[in-house]
């Protein structure tokens, strides 16, 4: 694609709508600058979570881990410290029983008026999963996955007790359980593998990506549809994003900045990580580690060598530029079916600040124009970024004077 081509008409793929999210950080910790601690620090917690809504972002997803912050603990946090923006609580399934997943996620959305959402963590690394007792196999906890989310829409909607049996859990007379706020709670599904796909697809509310190369990502979603509509679907599941903006004045500041972040992560990764190389077990992992191996940059805007220097140790892939330049690349995504994007920073707090002052507000004027003119308007023409003819040479020339 270049500028000259860019075409005023609104793509078939593109969505009408989209809605930004950010990872919650319970403290001041950051990949450029690691604090030896696990524990909350309440003041900066709070301060996170208003900058949060502040900003304008709608949801906030509360990570999962053996080591991190109980999930549902800290979304209930989040929802009495917002009244607009919804928690999305990260959930393993072999930590909580279904039907008291379904109570606990049904509480946290009357006490939120409507705003839970849930992301199943099916868990795609043997050790991480060990140190919580779960030995299954990878293939068998997309079946329990899959097993599971039936459990908890079947535990929100049934008006009568229930039996079930299954190959992962058994219970006799649950029911009626306690209900959501006003209707089923959303689930997310994420994952890369033909499990991950097949549930999502058939499944989930949501399904989750990593930041990708457009084509590829485009071959992704139609994927993940095409299996929604062959189980008798008639609403698809809405698309999620993730990405690592890196944002300056310019682009050219924020390529000085690139350099800088990434050289500082991969130092600290090192530190604290030093045994996490080879090849990661989840596809996700693997496949970004096959785009930064096949090359830095990709369309408009997207950098793989944040990914490369942490191994893809979880969402990792960057969008790089001055703000119309990434709110331009966050387009290009809307433009292939995104409905849903996360951007969450490498200095956390000030990153959340600035992607609500300075990004968030581009991609809302533009899809405005939209709705009222039926076309796209010139911002991404007039933002060219890795399309236009200076924006490479910033990308190669680290720690330009």
């Amino acid at each position: 694609m270049s500028a000259d081509a860019f075409e005023p008409a609104i793509p078939s793929t593109a969505s009408p709508e989209v809605e930004f999210i950010s990872l919650t950080h319970p403290n001041p910790s950051t990949e450029l600058d690691p604090v030896p601690s696990r524990g909350i620090d309440l003041k900066f917690f709070r301060k996170y979570v208003r900058t949060l809504e502040e900003g304008g972002f709608d949801y906030t997803l509360l990570p999962y881990g053996s080591a991190s912050a109980d999930s549902f603990v800290v979304a209930s946090a989040v929802g009495q410290l917002t009244e607009r923006i919804k928690p999305i609580v990260a959930l393993r399934p072999n930590t909580t029983f279904p039907t008291v997943a379904a109570q606990k996620l049904a509480t946290l959305d009357q006490l939120t008026e409507g705003r839970a959402v849930v992301h199943l963590i099916t868990g795609g690394n043997d050790a991480e999963q060990a140190r919580q007792g779960d030995h299954l196999p990878k293939s068998r906890r997309y079946a329990r996955t899959s097993e599971y989310v039936d459990i908890l829409r079947r535990s929100w909607t049934e008006p009568a007790p229930f039996d079930h049996d299954g190959e992962f859990y058994r219970f006799e007379g649950f029911g009626p359980g306690f209900l959501p706020y006003e209707g089923p709670i959303p689930i997310s599904i994420g994952g890369q593998s033909d499990e991950a796909f097949a549930i999502g697809g058939e499944k989930g509310d949501i399904f989750s990506f990593w930041g990708e190369p457009l084509d590829d990502l485009r071959g992704e979603i139609d994927r993940v549809h095409r299996i929604a509509r062959e189980s008798g679907r008639t609403t698809l599941p809405r698309i999620w994003v993730t990405f690592r903006p890196i944002i300056a004045q310019t682009d050219k500041l924020a390529w000085e900045k690139a350099h800088e972040y990434v050289d500082r992560v991969a130092a600290n990764f090192a530190k604290v990580r030093p045994l996490a190389q080879g090849t990661p077990q989840n596809v996700g992992s693997q496949r970004a580690l096959a785009f930064a191996n096949r090359a830095d940059l990709y369309d408009r805007a997207l950098w793989t060598r944040t990914a490369a220097a942490t191994n893809a140790a979880g969402a990792s892939t960057a969008l790089v530029g001055s703000p119309e330049t990434v709110a331009a690349a966050i387009l290009d995504y809307v433009d292939q079916g995104a409905s849903l994007v996360s951007i969450r920073g490498y200095d956390t707090l000030a990153d959340a600040v600035d992607y609500g002052r300075y990004i968030l507000p581009l991609v809302r004027q533009e899809i405005a124009h939209r709705k009222a003119t039926g076309q796209r308007s010139g911002f991404q023409a007039e933002h060219p970024g890795n399309y236009g003819t200076e924006y490479a040479g910033y990308a190669t020339a680290p720690h330009a004077a």
